[in-house]
């Protein structure tokens, strides 16, 4: 996957906000007000893109087991965050499914208010 490609299916999702909080190169993207994925600009770049996501705690240990890919994530709570090496044995399908995850938990950990206008928002 590259960089294009993940910055559309990031923004493609409902609510989706793109932000650069911690400096110029980690672009991060939110659903109201959270993140649920970032990653270095640089390291795409590089041709060494990661991307930082969230996931199931019980998950994470079974992909970090599974996949080389899959580490524990970089500066986040280990326990609740990816750093997925992209184009590595994590197949494009699977990482925007990892994506979606990620979303979809961070979506769920939301008030009901938010998540309802954020449903209510056109696409």
């Amino acid at each position: 996957m590259n960089l294009e490609t993940y910055y559309e299916y990031c923004l493609s999702k409902k609510g989706v906000t793109e932000h650069f909080p911690f400096d110029e190169d980690t672009l991060v993207f939110k659903v109201g007000g959270k993140i649920f994925a970032l990653s270095s600009l640089n390291q795409w770049e590089k041709g060494q893109p990661a991307v930082n996501l969230k996931c199931d705690p019980e998950r994470a240990q079974v992909l970090r087991a599974e996949y080389d890919a899959i580490q524990p994530g970089f500066h986040m709570n280990k326990m609740h965050w990816n750093t997925i090496a992209v184009n590595r044995d994590v197949q494009d399908a699977f990482f925007k499914e990892l994506i979606d995850h990620s979303y979809e938990l961070v979506f769920k950990s939301l008030t009901k208010k938010i998540q309802l206008e954020i449903q209510e928002l056109e696409n």
